[in-house]
């Protein structure tokens, strides 16, 4: 599949020649794309607060940025022109966005973040930024002329609502039909504008930085630790110098703190649920009625099941990891399951009853579907 999408070019050389290294233009990359969502059905999804959307104007005293959910008002107001609507993780609520997001899993799941549509007026655009991620751009209906710059001056405009770099200077131009795609490496100036009124999609990447990594795990961590004792001072002399801490007390804490202790095996577990958390906005809906274990089990073995598009499961050598949940490796339906996170469905023949035991409570969550 990703021959069609890279225009005949094998994964491993556009990893080894392109990935997180130069852009690349792939014209035609999805023959006859018009895009997944029409006008209407992206507004729609623009006033629902489950939905992260933004709405950016360029004027000529510069530029506005609005965060959704929307009325239907407010677009009804836009002017004609110098506008972009985005919506962000568009594969979370259309099936269709989220089979052509997993069309990019030649690249693993750990790295792939959501699928976000930009639909813009004539001269609509999000101004000259840069991404800290690799993306790909998907042209659907519409052109848009995108400018890029291997520029090492990033810095910022001040006071202005959105990332534009205060000194932009393209070296190069691409305009982008239906179906073309742009494959761009972190780093990389872009500025994208519409020519007449057009759609991009654009697959994003996840890159975390060191610091949200270290946030992140000190406050995993903090549900987990369990630190014996409390500090005492019995017999303790009357303040002279009552604003000073003592050293007594300065010890304590060197010592209790130094029980906060990890290995390897922590961190593994931190990071699969870390990279499994649902977004924010995420809720799964549970069957009303839930099927009973044993009609669960048959009918798991007549039609296969799916995970549910909102649901991330990944694993590594030890452990299980679905939407935040650490799980041992299960002993029985290992390859099973394995197969379900790389496939996200199983077939019923793949399904025993050992299986559809595992799944079953995932099933009640609403993190699996019957097919």
């Amino acid at each position: 599949m990703e021959r069609a999408l890279l225009r005949g070019a094998t994964a491993a050389r556009f990893l080894a020649r392109y990935w997180q290294q130069r852009p690349l233009l792939i014209r035609q990359a999805v023959d006859g794309f018009r895009g997944i969502l029409s006008w209407r059905e992206s507004t729609a999804l623009a006033t629902r607060d489950d939905v992260e959307s933004r709405l950016v104007v360029r004027e000529r005293s510069g530029w506005t940025l609005v965060h959704g959910p929307f009325r239907r008002s407010d677009f009804r107001a836009l002017p004609e022109r110098n506008w972009t609507l985005l919506i962000q993780g568009v594969n979370l609520h259309v099936p269709a966005a989220d089979a052509l997001l997993r069309r990019f899993s030649f690249v693993p799941y750990a790295r792939l973040d959501d699928l976000m549509v930009s639909y813009a007026a004539p001269g609509g655009g999000v101004g000259p930024h840069f991404d800290s991620y690799d993306v790909f751009l998907l042209q659907g209906d519409g052109q848009r002329r995108w400018r890029l710059s291997r520029q090492r001056d990033l810095a910022l405009k001040p006071d202005v609502p959105l990332r534009i770099l205060a000194r932009f200077r393209p070296d190069h131009e691409v305009l982008l039909d239906r179906g073309d795609m742009l494959y761009l490496p972190p780093g990389i100036a872009h500025d994208g504008v519409a020519i007449a009124a057009c759609s991009t999609y654009s697959i994003g990447f996840r890159a975390p930085s060191a610091q949200e990594l270290g946030i992140a795990f000190v406050d995993w961590l903090r549900d987990r630790i369990a630190l014996d004792g409390r500090y005492r001072d019995p017999r303790l002399p009357a303040a002279r110098a009552p604003a000073r801490i003592a050293r007594g007390l300065s010890d304590y804490a060197a010592s209790a703190l130094s029980g906060l202790v990890w290995d390897d095996r922590t961190v593994a577990c931190f990071l699969g649920a870390y990279l499994t958390e649902p977004k924010p906005a995420v809720t799964f809906t549970p069957p009303r009625p839930a099927l009973a274990r044993r009609v669960f089990t048959a009918r798991a073995a007549r039609r296969g099941v799916r995970l549910d598009s909102r649901t991330q499961l990944l694993y590594d050598a030890r452990n299980l990891f679905i939407n935040g949940d650490v799980l041992d490796r299960p002993t029985i339906g290992w390859p099973a399951i394995r197969r379900l996170a790389n496939t996200r469905q199983l077939a019923a023949n793949d399904v025993d009853a050992g299986v559809a035991n595992l799944l079953y409570p995932w099933y009640r969550d609403g993190f699996v579907h019957l097919d």
